[in-house]
């Protein structure tokens, strides 16, 4: 075998790896020849290890517990695959094996997965770095030639890093506090909870939305038409009264309108940009209706299958310099489909090139996603596949089209004292517009007619008077937000929250979004699978559950903008720009004040109970012993039970949810609490005895030592809601 082990993410990326580099001898787990053995992960096979591994106490879960705040999480290899990791675990550490090649995907998580299986075997070889952003033969033997030393990637694992430390250390204490306190099975994420919130903000403003009435006036001129328009109002077209609406347009027949001003102005409506991965999982969504998830998992067969597209988690719509002659070979490549629509986008042969899509200082990890310079025949795809590059190739040839140029005219004419308004629009040059996303864009269902229309209008000129043919009033009510789909999610996550519909304000923002490109569409899967959101239709709404889950938790966890900023520390790590461990104390300290939140927290609120849950309780019921004489202080109704840790309610089944650990007191120099004990605290609400006083007052239960006039312990008798 080969003295280079190459470590690939994939079997099949390994397969294509092996035969540019012409290993065709076959090993278990490996291809190799007398140079190279190439090898791979299947995904991941080492990953963080679970509390209870870390310290079998943490099996049981308890509130005293947390937080859990390791200073290092080991790793563990991931029992499904061990076997593989112990092929890839061989090969790197072999005593033949002079240098290790990453060609894992050239991402934060590509490279997590190679350095935490190169962690865990304890391996010690140099390391380099293939670095792709496209699976033809060419690129990979490009890579190859231009091979990179595995420090200059240092910063990126150490944010990948901080990435899985992070998620590890705030979902593991966050969820085991709130799933305590509330006594349901509760996940709760630095990601997944600010990207919930987005979704039970956008139901809670539908659920509270109020419609208004409004009417709309337009006026018909005979050769035009103006809507009415009040700069004092906002929306300016909308009258708030609908008497007064019906009044306006009865008094306007017949009567004399005047053009105050008519003015025209040369406009130009620029090219779209190339595509990152999130712009095209929103356009894939509102043209195709495919899922974020689903869009993900094409790009990334057409990338890594078919060979047809670049690397596509990229969250770039650049392209460096260098591109150029690689996208005019691109262009000349594409399937007999696009070579008509080919020519605009090289004029006499050349790419005509602006900032818009060509700036070096904007492409990060990866540039835009476009076609590979690389013949392909569409017709072989599967017809999803074949949509999802019909609308990459489309976008790539429209990004470099010229302008689309039209002449947009306002004209204002007043009728006594209404002012009407009137835009008009001559396409003059077509350009871009040329390129219709899709070779067969769906039939869009046309809305109700507008209030304002852009049309071609007649020469026009101040003083211009016409007489009013006819005025219609047009009743309406004010609508609700829609509900969010996977498109505008995708926006809002990638603008932490904020809708913003400006491309270059969003290039401003970008960076300071919620998760990745790579990372996005896992999230909003994960959201389903755990039943805090549902997919109606194409709409994505928030359960009940998950309005539940946001209404308890801290506004800090559910913050876009926070979750917003720790991407971009991230991001800033990967670039030797911050501090990693300043980072993550930062996280440790979060930790704490969510287990705290939570610990704290008095909000009440009813989870539905599932099925689980019932039997489990029932069952400590079943078998507890009475504590004699001892009545439910919570409920008032059930007897007190007990068992070896702790004291309960016989109608725990039925929903009372009084908890008390009979060690509660005792990390805080206390006693522990007998039945004896119960029995007198319940009595008196007071018991002193020769190490200090118990008190119990409001649901707490504290002590307090004979030295001190401070509690040295508190513990809520009842996690339950409230």
């Amino acid at each position: 075998m080969g003295p280079t082990v190459v470590v690939a993410e994939k079997p099949s990326v390994g397969r294509d790896i092996a035969r540019v580099l012409g290993c065709r001898e076959r090993g278990t787990g490996c291809l190799f020849n007398d140079r190279y053995t190439v090898t791979w992960a299947v995904g991941h096979l080492v990953t963080l290890m679970e509390p209870d591994e870390i310290d079998p106490a943490y099996k049981r879960w308890a509130m005293e517990a947390l937080p859990i705040l390791p200073k290092t999480i080991p790793l563990k290899v991931i029992k499904q695959t061990r076997d593989q990791y112990k092929v890839v675990s061989e090969l790197i550490c072999a005593s033949a094996t002079t240098n290790v090649i990453c060609a894992t995907d050239a991402g934060r998580e590509g490279e997590l997965i190679f350095r935490y299986i190169y962690e865990k075997s304890g391996c010690d070889k140099p390391i380099s770095r293939l670095w792709i952003s496209s699976m033809t033969d060419e690129a990979i033997a490009e890579g190859f030639r231009t091979i990179q030393p595995g420090e200059r990637y240092a910063g990126l694992y150490r944010s990948a890093q901080c990435r899985s430390q992070a998620d590890w250390l705030v979902g593991m204490n966050a969820s085991r506090a709130f799933t305590l306190r509330y006594d349901t099975l509760l996940s709760v994420g630095r990601v997944q909870t600010p990207t919930l919130a987005i979704l039970v903000k956008r139901r809670q403003e539908i659920e509270q939305f109020k419609p208004e009435e409004y009417a709309t006036v337009t006026a018909d001129f005979g050769d035009y038409k103006g809507v009415w328009f009040s700069e004092k109002l906002d929306p300016d077209t909308h009258i708030p009264a609908i008497a007064q609406g019906k009044a306006i347009a009865q008094s306007l027949k017949g009567r004399e309108g005047r053009v105050v001003t008519a003015e025209t102005q040369r406009k130009r409506d620029l090219p779209p940009q190339l595509y990152d991965l999130t712009s095209l999982q929103r356009d894939a969504n509102r043209l195709l209706g495919f899922t974020a998830d689903k869009t993900l998992k094409l790009a990334q067969s057409l990338y890594e299958t078919r060979k047809a597209l670049t690397y596509p988690r990229t969250d770039s719509r650049y392209l460096p310099p260098d591109m150029i002659p690689r996208v005019v070979q691109t262009m000349k490549l594409l399937p007999p489909a696009y070579q008509a629509l080919v020519p605009p986008a090289l004029p006499d042969g050349k790419l005509p090139v602006s900032k818009r899509t060509v700036d070096e200082t904007k492409v990060t990890d990866h540039h835009a996603l476009i076609p590979t310079a690389n013949r392909v025949n569409p017709d072989t795809f599967d017809p999803d596949e074949r949509q999802l590059y019909d609308l990459v190739a489309r976008r790539m040839l429209s990004a470099f089209y010229p302008p689309c140029e039209y002449d947009a005219t306002r004209v204002v004419t007043q009728v006594e004292e209404h002012t009407f308004r009137t835009n008009g629009r001559v396409v003059l040059h077509n350009g871009w517009r040329d390129v219709p996303p899709l070779a067969n864009p769906p039939k869009v269902k046309k809305a109700k007619a507008a209030e304002e229309e852009e049309v071609a209008l007649p020469p026009l000129a101040p003083g211009d008077t016409r007489t009013v043919k006819a005025a219609v009033c047009r009743e309406d009510k004010t609508k609700p937000p829609a509900q969010h789909n996977d498109a505008s999610l995708l926006s809002a996550m990638e603008n932490a929250g904020r809708t913003v519909e400006d491309e270059e304000l969003a290039r401003q923002m970008k960076g300071s979004g919620i998760g990745t490109p790579a990372t996005r569409a896992a999230i909003i899967e994960r959201l389903l699978h755990v039943g805090y959101a549902a997919r109606k239709g194409k709409t994505l709404l928030a359960t009940d559950k998950g309005v539940q889950l946001i209404a308890i938790m801290p506004p800090e966890i559910t913050s876009p903008e926070l979750t917003g900023r720790w991407e971009l520390a991230l991001d800033r790590i990967t670039d030797g720009k911050q501090d990693a461990e300043q980072f993550m104390q930062s996280i440790r300290s979060f930790s704490t004040f969510l287990v705290n939140y939570a610990r704290t927290n008095r909000m009440h609120v009813d989870f539905p109970d599932d099925a689980r849950r019932q039997k489990r309780r029932q069952q400590l019921v079943d078998r507890g012993t009475a504590v004699e004489g001892a009545r439910c202080p919570l409920c008032g109704q059930g007897q007190i039970k007990e068992n070896q840790r702790t004291f309960f309610c016989a109608r725990l089944s039925a929903g009372c949810a009084f908890t008390l650990w009979k060690d509660c007191l005792t990390r805080g120099g206390g006693p522990e609490i007998t039945a004896k004990l119960l029995l007198l605290l319940l009595e008196r609400q007071e018991v002193r005895g020769s190490t200090g006083v118990i008190v119990l007052r409001e649901g707490q239960l504290a002590f307090f030592p004979n030295s001190s006039a401070q509690p040295s312990a508190v513990r809520s008798l009842t996690y339950r809601k409230g």
